[in-house]
């Protein structure tokens, strides 16, 4: 800090704040490499973002054909996540992303924890039938489906819905 010829006060910007802020932003990144290398363990995404500049991770599913990236976004909410999922821009719109940005707030716990909730919602996505196709009259572990049980599934499925549209209404997000 040094004072102007007119009295006015300047502050100059300390090796210590710059330091500072370079170190969250290196934790940033350290937990958004913890992320994006546990969605490559799934096996399961595509990441989209590139390892430099903002701390954030883009992903989305290698394989779409049964569920997409708005059921994980609907699904992860359920464990206090928001994750969005939007498709590109034009020339581009065939492509949807699941986005995370990383904070200072955001530790390696969470990153950790975000994988594990998405590996459980990939499980129970699996095991309902598709959303795009007609009725899937195979489980994926292999054992045939009745009717009776898809349209059970669906019903589940159908209230639960309503009941997270429901919440939607009642707790906004800031």
């Amino acid at each position: 800090m040094w004072t102007h010829p007119n009295n006015i006060v300047v502050l100059t910007v300390s090796g210590a704040i710059m330091q500072g802020y370079r170190n969250i932003m290196d934790n940033c990144q350290e937990n958004a490499m913890v992320l994006k290398e546990g969605l490559e363990r799934t096996g399961r995404f595509n990441i989209v973002s590139k390892d430099q500049g903002v701390p954030l991770v883009a992903f989305s599913l290698k394989d779409s054909s049964r569920h997409d990236e708005f059921e994980i976004s609907e699904f992860l909410r359920r464990f206090g996540w928001i994750v969005p999922a939007y498709t590109m821009p034009p020339d581009a719109q065939h492509v949807t992303v699941l986005r995370v940005v990383i904070r200072e707030d955001f530790s390696r716990t969470f990153a950790e924890r975000l994988v594990i909730d998405i590996e459980k919602v990939l499980h129970e996505l699996d095991a309902l039938p598709s959303r795009s196709s007609g009725p899937a009259l195979q489980h994926p572990n292999g054992d045939t489906v009745s009717e009776k049980d898809l349209a059970r599934q669906r019903e589940v499925v159908s209230v639960w819905k309503r009941a997270v549209a429901a919440r939607k209404k009642t707790q906004g997000v800031c």
